[in-house]
């Protein structure tokens, strides 16, 4: 299921994937690519109405990244502007060449010039507007300087437009020596090495306070929305201590460090990158003069929580509780309600396997609502939900506390919880054993657009929520055979979540079980096998229970046995119903293997109790199923064909496939066995409508390439068809089983005590 603890990381730094940035000393500074940007803003000036609309819009649009954005080389400015206005980006160019290679004096005069543009009636640029106060920074910076700096400025707009020459002529060497494809296999190889994104960014020098607020809140709002539009952990990470090289009480630079380290699990330097944000928001007196005496103990406080977050992240729970219960010390002396309530709600991660973890959690919740905090109610009531659902609460009840929590997103816009409820509905509906319902959920939040404005056209859509309702879609379309479009489901998985991204683990799950189920249907278990170990590091659980199924599949039962066993008790302890029934199954088919029928009987019926309890229908469902093969094999196929019709329409309904060919194959054999007693015509239409049903389930069968049970239609068929005389299409099927059986030879089990 979706798990909700994520979103209770506190992030002081953050409102909507804003950063609130403070780069304190850092003033405003020309440099060769400012004054490039002056150029383009005069050359615009000039071009006027010989401007089209649509090239206007364009550079409209360009002006506000190419002002707020870190410094860039002159052939990414070039290139830039060159795809709004091709005869702009030229001007530009011949101009900035004029200045470098003229004289000091140009220079002067090309600043003087600029404050051209505010005179006159109709000036062209307005003082306040953003364009306005850009040049007037710019201007002022530039009066500022001493001659010794106004030189160096020169020599300096010199050497950056000398670097993109010599960059130039080096590319226009290396296409006119190298063939076409030797270029394009360097040019596909220097895509791959160096990103884009990464080029665009140059931090040579300290950036001004706008850049430095600019950079921050579009790498944090990659992080928070589509970290793999983001710099590359090594790259953001060199910028970010290029930053803190100049100014090293820049708190919001740490924190994003922080953040960067939390991306690829290093526990050590997320750890020291957040004591040092919250270390230099007390030496700087950023959070006092804004709250006060309690800013020094406001900054201790929430440094504890979100310490005690980090710990929790990486499993080391001791220490989280004692980082916990440090903050909930300083809040109560403060007696600060907002991170208390934060507080509350980690402690009840903490302790949620106790038994007391609901009462604590439904007194956050009410307590949120109280003092005005609808993210942390709606996160609460969420959890409760979780919690509801695996205690066995009915779907109707979860779903109408869900509703009662949309009610809350809708009223504050809380975008990124409306898309962890859909995610935790398609969830639920899958516990439930109601594909056709989770599938729509999936579906609907797939096709929905976030409400949250995000900052660089980046919409909200790769977060947690997205890659668990894609898994369930993958799962689901592999359970009707459709692998194909698993797989295509799964590629885009890969793209979106590349493997060293947080969520990574979700897909790299199911795309293992998907290839698993693939593999013991084909009927190689040697191949099963080798994906056992994949399954086992991302859950330890699902791949003990995966290693089960191999050895039962290769007839070693009581290595089978023994396994299942210690899984029993595993499970039991840590109150996984779902899979505790799964493993009654199993050891239940273990005993018809084995025939033991009658020791069988019992742990179906606890599997069936322990399903109706906690409203898993789908696993009652295939439990009734086999009572009824366990009643056939003991002689009673009449009573197996009875509870049949009640268990066999959810299985047709909302099954996997190959759930849909094991039911027609079981009600053939008991259509057949129940057939024995019947007068000659009445035996004969009972013996031609189950061979109606084993054609649909050799269907099934087919659809997901089961060729061990495919195998055992073909043969199921023929044997009536002798019975009834049909002479050519016993002949058919003998055929065709003779083909399957020589590609996949049988293992000596008979066929009636093997259901699945």
């Amino acid at each position: 299921m979706a798990s909700v603890h994520e979103s209770l990381y506190f992030n002081p730094m953050m409102t909507n994937g804003v950063v609130h940035a403070n780069v304190f000393g850092i003033k405003d500074c020309v440099t060769p690519y400012k004054m490039a940007l002056l150029v383009l803003l005069s050359e615009l000036g000039r071009a006027g109405a010989q401007l089209s609309l649509l090239e206007r819009r364009r550079l409209n649009r360009l002006l506000l990244p190419l002002l707020q954005g870190p410094d860039m080389t002159l052939s990414r400015l070039h290139k830039a502007i060159e795809e709004s206005c091709l005869n702009l980006a030229n001007s530009v160019q011949i101009r900035i060449k004029l200045m470098a290679e003229g004289e000091l004096k140009d220079m002067e005069q090309f600043f003087d010039d600029l404050s051209d543009s505010f005179t006159g009636t109709e000036p062209e640029v307005h003082k306040t507007s953003v364009v306005g106060l850009f040049l007037r920074h710019m201007i002022l910076a530039y009066n500022k300087l001493s001659f010794s700096q106004v030189y160096k400025l020169y020599t300096a707009l010199q050497q950056y437009y000398q670097n993109d020459e010599k960059k130039t002529e080096i590319d226009e060497t290396d296409m006119e020596l190298t063939n076409t494809e030797e270029l394009e296999g360097k040019m596909e190889k220097e895509e791959l090495d160096v990103p884009l994104r990464e080029e665009e960014i140059s931090c040579s020098g300290p950036l001004s306070q706008k850049q430095a607020e600019y950079f921050l809140s579009q790498q944090a709002s990659l992080l928070k929305n589509d970290e793999t539009k983001a710099l590359t952990p090594a790259f953001l990470q060199k910028e970010l201590n290029n930053l803190l090289k100049f100014n090293p009480d820049f708190a919001e630079a740490h924190y994003l460090s922080y953040l960067n380290s939390l991306r690829v699990q290093d526990v050590f330097s997320s750890t020291h990158s957040l004591l040092h944000y919250f270390d230099r928001l007390i030496l700087t007196g950023a959070e006092s003069k804004s709250n006060g005496d309690e800013g020094y103990g406001r900054s201790l406080r929430y440094a504890a929580l979100n310490l005690a977050a980090l710990h929790c992240r990486f499993g080391h729970y001791q220490q989280a509780e004692l980082a916990l219960q440090e903050a909930i010390r300083i809040a109560q002396e403060s007696n600060d309600h907002v991170c208390l309530q934060h507080c509350l709600s980690w402690l009840y991660i903490l302790e949620q396997k106790r038994s007391d973890s609901c009462v604590l959690l439904e007194h956050s919740v009410k307590k949120a609502v109280h003092f005005g905090l609808p993210y942390l109610a709606s996160l609460g009531i969420q959890s409760l939900v979780q919690q509801r659902a695996f205690a066995g609460k009915t779907a109707n009840k979860l779903m109408d506390a869900l509703k009662d929590s949309d009610l809350l997103h809708w009223k504050h816009s809380l975008s990124e919880l409306i898309d962890i409820s859909i995610a935790q509905k398609t969830a639920i509906w899958r516990l439930y054993g109601r594909s056709t319902m989770a599938l729509q959920q999936a579906q609907m939040l797939l096709s929905m657009n976030s409400l949250e404005a995000v900052n660089v056209g980046v919409q909200q859509n790769n977060t947690e929520s997205f890659a668990v309702v894609l898994c369930h879609l993958a799962e689901l379309h592999a359970e009707q055979g459709c692998f194909a479009a698993a797989s295509e489901i799964l590629k885009h998985l890969k793209e979106r979540f590349p493997p060293s991204s947080q969520h990574a683990r979700l897909w790299m799950l199911f795309d293992q079980k998907i290839q698993f189920d693939r593999a013991m249907n084909d009927g190689k278990y040697h191949v099963a096998d080798s994906f056992v170990a994949g399954i086992t590091a991302l859950n330890s659980i699902e791949g003990v229970y995966r290693k089960a199924i191999v050895l039962k599949a290769q007839n070693q039962m009581s290595e089978a046995h023994k396994l299942l066993q210690k899984l029993l008790i595993h499970c039991q302890n840590i109150k996984n119903t779902e899979m505790v029934i799964s493993v009654l199954l199993s050891i239940a088919e273990l005993y018809w293997r084995s025939s033991c029928h009658t020791i069988a009987l019992p742990v179906l019926l606890q599997a069936l109790a322990l399903s109706r309890e906690y409203c898993l229908q789908y696993l009652a469902s295939e439990t009734v199923l086999n009572l009824a093969f366990s009643q056939l094999i003991l002689g009673i196929p009449e009573q197996a064909l009875n509870i049949l019709h009640t268990a066999i329409e959810p299985i047709l309904a909302h099954g996997a496939v190959l759930d849909k060919g094991c039911a027609m194959f079981l009600v053939a054999k008991c259509q057949v066995a129940s057939a024995a007693s019947y007068s000659q015509p009445k035996k004969a239409e009972a013996l031609e409508s189950a061979i109606l049903n084993l054609n649909e389930a050799k269907t099934y069968f087919a659809k997901v390439d089961c060729k061990e049970q495919l195998r055992d239609v073909l043969y199921f068929q023929a044997r009536l068809f002798h019975t009834l005389g049909k002479i050519q299409e016993r002949n058919k099927c003998a055929m065709l089983f003779r083909q399957v059986h020589q590609e996949l030879p049988a293992h000596g089990v008979p066929l009636i005590n093997a259901f699945k």
